[in-house]
């Protein structure tokens, strides 16, 4: 089979490299020249682990290509994968125009029957527009060829994405065409032979469910912080609290860590996005909107405590922080907490030395040098008056305890994420706040 995956991004490189891992010959597209350069040289613009020796390995065995050309990816093309970005308007409505200008040079340059594909995260009744400019293009063309419309949401993990492709827990293909389901079906049938399903459904369910997934999963967060927060003034500890309910089946375990909130690219558009949908069909998400509000706050509640430590006087205070992405393995800190701490550190006078594993050169280009780089987690602790712990990388999970409190003014940590064990912290001699939990004062 011969597929097209227009654009680069995140969910459009891993889509086709995995996809072509399975025989299929894939053309992706992008309007950028430079990066596609890249791509045929096997040089990967995002960090996501297992993706750049695939992408090389496809490559040099003529299943993926690269091209600026939209029109020379269709020859012969069984489908069409929209993989463009939906970036959040104003409002919080997904910008539908690069979608849409992919599906209307489709519709200008098709010569054969295809299957339309929206694989980016779009809200409900896009199919539909997508159908409208293909019909649209075709009738000022004066041809008339067959297309289908489907859609099939991603429900990929940065960090995992690979696996969570590979390996999916289900598919999703929302579709209204049996011929459009079969191809779909086949061309997802190497991925299912673990027994998880191919879940077919209408298309505006397939839509909507990426938009539930990502919205439910934002909630479980939002609430256990909000646990979190009221343990903090009962007494209580978020972690007991999380074990006693995650082992409930009915719960899980996943997604109830207390933290600094969500961010990256997913959660909190599509929030957003499911949001305002359903205020446009005079439906209030009371739910989500206090979702979002909780995570807002969330987001600055190390700053709060540091705060309180200090008596409300961070002028001067030199604050390391120990990562910068939303979360582990990726470099991606869009809506990262990170950057929400360091506005507001700032605004309060405070000089701030950041370590991150891989986001420095992403934080660089977001914020300039408006804070201060380190070349490893120790030397970002220089004379620190505290430690505020931003993302858990694993390599920040056993420090040596005795260089910390060495290279630091004062032994103060601010754990955002609960890595630490509080009767350590005590045996270690740092003043520990975290999340949830009762702050440590060594006697």
């Amino acid at each position: 089979m011969k597929i097209s995956v227009v654009g680069t991004g995140y969910v459009g490189l891993v889509t086709g490299t995995c996809f072509a891992e399975t025989g299929v010959t894939v053309t992706c597209v992008d309007i950028d020249k430079d990066k596609v350069q890249d791509l045929r040289q096997g040089i990967i613009p995002i960090y996501e682990p297992g993706l750049e020796p695939m992408v090389k390995n496809n490559v040099d065995k003529n299943r993926l290509f690269f091209t600026t050309s939209l029109q020379e990816s269709l020859k012969d093309t069984d489908a069409v994968f929209i993989a463009v970005g939906t970036p959040p308007d104003e409002d919080g409505s997904a910008d539908l125009q690069y979608v849409l200008d992919v599906a209307r040079e489709v519709g200008e340059h098709m010569e054969n029957y295809m299957v339309v594909v929206t694989k980016s995260t779009v809200p409900i009744g896009t199919a539909e527009k997508v159908r409208k400019t293909l019909k649209e293009a075709l009738d000022k063309r004066g041809v008339n060829i067959d297309f289908d419309v489907a859609s099939n949401p991603e429900f990929l993990k940065e960090g995992d994405a690979i696996d969570d492709f590979l390996k999916p827990d289900r598919i999703v293909i929302g579709t209204d065409s049996a011929k459009a389901e079969d191809i779909l079906s086949r061309l997802y049938k190497p991925f299912v032979l673990n027994g998880h399903p191919v879940i077919s459904m209408d298309i505006p369910s397939a839509e909507l469910t990426k938009y539930a997934a990502n919205s439910m999963l934002a909630t479980k967060i939002s609430f256990m912080n909000d646990i979190a927060n009221l343990c903090e003034l009962v007494g209580a500890d978020v972690n007991s609290v999380r074990r006693g309910i995650g082992s409930d089946s009915r719960i899980g375990n996943k997604f109830i860590y207390a933290g600094t909130g969500y961010g990256g690219s997913c959660f909190p558009k599509d929030v957003k996005a499911l949001i305002n949908t359903s205020d446009k069909n005079n439906h209030s998400l009371d739910i989500l909107k206090a979702v979002e509000s909780v995570n807002e706050r969330q987001k600055t509640t190390l700053v709060n405590k540091l705060m309180y430590h200090f008596n409300n006087d961070l002028k001067g205070k030199k604050i390391a922080l120990w990562g910068l992405s939303f979360k582990p393995h990726t470099d991606d800190m869009r809506e990262a907490p990170a950057l929400s701490i360091i506005e507001k550190l700032r605004a309060e006078g405070a000089e701030i030395t950041g370590y991150d594993p891989v986001a420095m050169e992403e934080s660089k280009r977001r914020i300039g040098d408006s804070i201060q780089y380190a070349r490893d987690q120790y030397e970002a602790l220089v004379d620190a008056d505290a430690l505020l712990l931003v993302t858990e990388w694993p390599e920040f999970r056993t420090p040596n305890y005795n260089v910390m409190k060495k290279l630091m003014k004062n032994h103060l940590i601010m754990d955002g994420r609960n890595i630490y064990e509080l009767s350590e912290m005590k045996n270690q001699g740092f003043i520990y706040y975290s999340i949830g939990r009762k702050a440590v004062k060594p006697e």
